[in-house]
């Protein structure tokens, strides 16, 4: 720090010394303030706010130990420096508590260490200046750099959402006889996923993956999807493609979550018996389970080209006879506990 620029504060009861410290550090370069006790020394640091504060201990009024306290109080960047005389081991610590940066005993014998613990004290109160700034500076940047991102994030989100609304349309476009499927057993889905537990962050993969699980569907023909008789063995087998095709279409969107492989295992069932590949139990995802009850019970409560709605009832016997053989347990009782949840309804199902 540049002495010119520097203020002193020197507060002491003892006018010779107060006197002589003063001319000494004003001899030096220093800007002087003096004080004849406490209660005039805190009313100056207050006005004046200086740049050191020199103060003894032992004054009338206000003695150098309330100073030490207001001072840390109000400005503790502000350093303060004891000169006393009271030799007492219990006084420095007890200054060095209350906020004092350096403690000298008078008299000072040789002035130039008071100049020299000034200097050195006075560059410390700088570099911890610096350092505070700089931090501040790093947190304002790590803020700002927080919200760009945070805006960056919402504004994928939403193009990844309008990407995904966008091809879940295609599909019911493409199938008008189950038009809103996709659109119900996501939210059935992510309700289910929701009764479990699960983070915010993987219900949100569930709603995703559920909006798309039958994005495959696109490449079958129309004739099929809207067959009113039941499928031959060989259309069967062309439907039952639309999994792996969702996966060839998803595979190249950069979701944050696996969705590709959610979509390309929603058929697959715990004991084997589900396609493509013929997955078992920790095979396969644990959004790929709840999809796939949410695709059964949706599938069966709704009118189909070839059959009409089945009543809810035939859903919630077909999750339960096969709860643990084809069904997860944990993720059918889940369903079982939002259907309760919902008064028992098919109209409160599909949120």
């Amino acid at each position: 720090m540049d002495k010119k620029k520097a203020t002193v504060l020197c507060i002491d009861d003892e006018e010779m010394i107060r006197v002589t410290i003063g001319d000494f550090l004003e001899d030096s370069g220093y800007c002087v303030l003096q004080a004849e006790n406490g209660k005039t020394g805190l009313k100056l640091f207050r006005e004046a706010k200086p740049d050191i504060i020199l103060v003894d201990l032992m004054m009338p009024e206000v003695d150098g130990f309330e100073v030490l306290t207001q001072v840390k109080t109000e400005s503790p960047q502000t350093p303060v420096i004891v000169i006393s005389g009271t030799g007492v081991i219990q006084d420095v610590i007890e200054a060095i508590r209350r906020g004092a940066w350096d403690y000298l005993t008078k008299p000072v014998m040789n002035l130039a260490v008071l100049e020299h613990t000034v200097n050195k004290t006075l560059e410390k109160a700088v570099l911890i200046r610096e350092n505070e700034d700089y931090k501040k500076y790093l947190e304002e940047k790590v803020r700002d750099r927080t919200l760009e991102l945070e805006k960056i994030n919402t504004q994928l989100r939403s193009t990844l959402q309008e990407t995904v609304n966008a091809l879940s349309a295609m599909t019911d476009k493409r199938d008008p006889y189950t038009s809103g499927h996709q659109k119900r057993v996501s939210s059935l889905a992510a309700a289910i996923a929701e009764e479990m537990g699960l983070c915010g962050d993987t219900v949100e993969s569930i709603r995703i993956s559920g909006l798309l699980h039958d994005i495959g569907k696109i490449y079958v023909p129309a004739e099929f999807l809207a067959k009113p008789t039941r499928l031959e063995r060989e259309e069967m087998d062309v439907i039952r493609k639309h999994s792996f095709v969702g996966y060839d279409i998803l595979i190249n969107i950069n979701f944050p979550w696996p969705v590709a492989e959610i979509v390309y295992q929603h058929h697959e069932r715990i004991d084997g018996s589900g396609y493509p590949r013929g997955l078992k139990g920790g095979e396969i995802l644990l959004e790929s389970k709840i999809i796939a009850i949410a695709d059964v019970v949706e599938a069966m409560s709704s009118h189909r080209p070839y059959r009409a709605s089945l009543d809810i009832e035939e859903a919630l016997r077909e999750i339960r006879k096969n709860k643990g053989r084809t069904y997860c347990p944990e993720c059918a009782e889940a369903f079982f506990e939002f259907f309760r949840k919902q008064s028992g309804t098919i109209k409160n199902l599909f949120r």
